[in-house]
């Protein structure tokens, strides 16, 4: 988690407050330790460039769960409309 923080320039306790806000939720190491993914982080980037703009903490959460769930959709309807069925 340490080394996340520094990487986006936030406090653990940002980090934690994204997982209570169910943005992000790191796997464990065997030592109990958070690990990030790389999409994670840019997750976590979004809501802190969000949250210096201005934009409560939980409102900018639920924007960047809505943007992903789009993107998703719009995915899923291209290749719907492309006439394939893979995921």
């Amino acid at each position: 988690m340490g080394r996340a923080a520094e990487i986006l320039g936030v406090s653990a306790a940002f980090l934690r407050s994204l997982g209570a806000a169910k943005l992000i939720e790191p796997q464990r190491s065997e030592g109990g330790h958070r690990r990030y993914s790389r999409y994670q982080l840019r997750l976590a980037a979004r809501a802190r460039q969000m949250v210096d703009h201005g934009t409560a903490l939980e409102a900018a959460c639920r924007i960047i769960i809505l943007e992903d769930q789009l993107a998703e959709a719009l995915r899923i309807n291209t290749q719907l409309q492309q006439g394939g069925t893979r995921q």
